[in-house]
């Protein structure tokens, strides 16, 4: 068994609906170890990098709107980004969180449970689960800087950057 790690979304929906500490107990049936959470309001370049490989289906602009929590407006704008890690955690995660449709997904499971599929087709599956080992490392390195995770999963490089404009507490 491999020692993985995945990132985890809780989308918009999913915060709307109030079902943050569900699905968080849920997840914690797979025995794995949190290294990296934050809220995120997803920026338009971030949630095109992240569906990349969906750019040309023609949902792609609502499912960028979804992720992004434009259909829900303030505060649901945003998504909790979760790191996971342990033996054989992508397996584990996505069994848990269900199939991506969520008339398809088992109902115990969190998309099973707790997803839909509104009037106007888009998929509110409430959370995303990362599919495989370079997914994983590609969504991690989107979503979080190293700085970010609690322990060190990839290599890292230090620079300098000059001239950063950069928020601080007054």
């Amino acid at each position: 068994m491999a020692i993985e790690q995945l990132l985890i979304l809780i989308k918009p929906d999913g915060i709307k609906k109030s079902l943050t500490g569900n699905i968080l107990t849920k997840l914690s049936e797979a025995r794995m170890v949190i290294i990296g959470a934050k809220a995120v309001r997803v920026s338009r370049d971030l949630a095109e990098a992240h569906y990349y490989h969906l750019k040309d289906k023609p949902f792609f602009g609502g499912l960028i709107d979804y992720i992004q929590g434009e259909v829900y407006g303030k505060p649901w704008d945003r998504v909790l980004a979760f790191v996971y890690r342990g033996e054989d955690a992508i397996s584990k995660m996505r069994k848990i969180a269900g199939e991506t449709n969520p008339e398809e997904a088992d109902p115990v499971s969190i998309r099973g449970a707790y997803g839909r599929i509104t009037t106007k087709g888009v998929y509110e599956n409430v959370v995303h689960c990362s599919s495989d080992p370079s997914e994983a490392e590609r969504e991690i390195k989107l979503w979080f800087k190293p700085e970010e995770i609690v322990k060190r999963i990839y290599p890292v490089k230090k620079i300098i950057i000059e001239k950063e404009e950069k928020a601080v507490w007054a």
